[in-house]
């Protein structure tokens, strides 16, 4: 039996994130014997519409995190250490939950899940050094962490939920369209500005496309990122949401070949993707394996995605259409961007073309890369992050130093 579990992030259904925790919530009692507990915020707003049994199934632990809370709220002298595994959340310069030397919460074996996209990282080994393991979302994540001397570091890719991401029948939503899906929240490195302009280029041969979006993200700021002298800049309504229905218009596509799906739970997501003809996912950088991408796949979606950074382990599925043209790419937010790549307009939309012109082969694609996921299931990531933390934890002949 592998000890309980603390993570240090909350859980929603509305960011990467969230379903992150959230699947650690719902599979870690069944993959190592013992519960798991978050000490982050709940949305509970963002459950609604979740299946009766499923959250009947996750109640007990969301009650007892929250309870958890409240007494560590009522004993900060005790909130510093939990009796069991702690997992942290890191991003970007290590910036996330605070470290052990700041604060930290530890246990008896404290790690830290990681995703990234700036490539510069100061003090990379000191701060690698506070934890037990860095667990990476990604290969490129793990290479650029050993890069910069940190060697406790080990890849687990995020997981899918079959349950829902699966291939199934469509129910004739979109019939007679051929419907593009572009995902992720809108900024700079989720290339959303190449969507734009791939899809305006397709659909002027193709009227019958529609670009169908989830770009929607609780911050819509980082859309002004957006920075390509091909596209009119991202616009802002009065409330300081984007405009991205007057953001598309400006670039060129109609309102009759373009839906913005708006802020959808990933529990509803799944129905959506089906629906879909192709995915395209030009991006410049993926600090983890996309989960988005992976949830299209699973669904027997084809889907594109550019080769570089993250998407790489998708990639080596041999399952997406891959975008091989691929630029360096200077930042204009300052970041390093050693290994992001600016994937080629013209490439986006030969591979649409090529979807188009034959669905046969592209449908068969599409099961491949499910095939593919399947084997990614959020429960088998976590039996794999499960090893990966019992190894650490079983190799401490004492407390965690901390």
């Amino acid at each position: 039996m592998t000890s309980p579990l603390l993570i240090v992030w909350g859980v929603s259904t509305m960011s990467g994130w969230g379903v992150y925790g959230l699947n650690l919530l719902r599979h870690w009692q069944g993959v190592s014997g013992s519960p798991a507990y978050t000490v982050g915020q709940i949305h509970l707003q963002s459950l609604a519409g979740m299946d009766p049994l499923s959250l009947r199934a996750l109640a007990p632990v969301l009650v007892e995190s929250d309870q958890m809370r409240i007494r560590r709220e009522a004993h900060p002298e005790e909130a510093a250490h939990f009796d069991g595994l702690v997992l942290h959340a890191l991003g970007n310069r290590f910036s996330g939950t605070p470290w052990p030397s700041t604060g930290g919460i530890t246990g008896h074996s404290t790690s830290a899940v990681i995703f990234f996209e700036n490539t510069i990282l100061p003090d990379a080994a000191r701060i690698g050094s506070e934890y037990e393991l860095i667990v990476a979302g990604s290969t490129w994540c793990e290479d650029v962490l050993r890069g910069n001397g940190v060697g406790n570091v080990k890849t687990v890719i995020q997981g899918v939920d079959p349950s829902l991401f699966h291939p199934a029948p469509k129910s004739g939503a979109l019939e007679d369209r051929f419907a593009v899906f572009s995902g992720g929240k809108l900024e700079h490195r989720k290339a959303q500005d190449l969507v734009v302009l791939a899809f305006k280029a397709f659909s002027l041969r193709h009227p019958e496309a529609i670009l169908v979006t989830a770009w929607h993200s609780p911050w819509p700021q980082a859309a002004a990122s957006i920075v390509n002298s091909g596209v009119v800049p991202v616009t802002f309504q009065a409330d300081g949401k984007i405009d991205m229905g007057g953001w598309v218009a400006a670039n060129g596509i109609g309102s009759e070949q373009f839906i913005d799906l708006g802020e959808l739970p990933n529990h509803l997501m799944a129905r959506v993707l089906r629906e879909m003809d192709v995915a395209v996912f030009p991006n410049r950088c993926e600090g983890g394996t996309n989960l988005v991408a992976m949830e299209c796949m699973a669904c027997g979606l084809p889907t594109i995605v550019s080769d570089n950074t993250g998407h790489k382990d998708l990639v080596a599925t041999g399952a997406p259409y891959v975008l091989t043209r691929q630029d360096p790419v200077a930042s204009p937010l300052g970041h390093g961007t050693d290994g992001w790549g600016e994937s080629d307009v013209d490439e986006i939309v030969e591979m649409l073309e090529a979807v188009w012109a034959d669905r046969d082969k592209a449908r068969r694609q599409g099961l491949v890369g499910a095939e593919a996921m399947a084997k990614w299931s959020w429960r088998q990531q976590i039996m794999c992050l499960r090893d990966a933390l019992g190894a650490v934890n079983e190799s401490q002949d004492s407390p965690h130093r901390h």
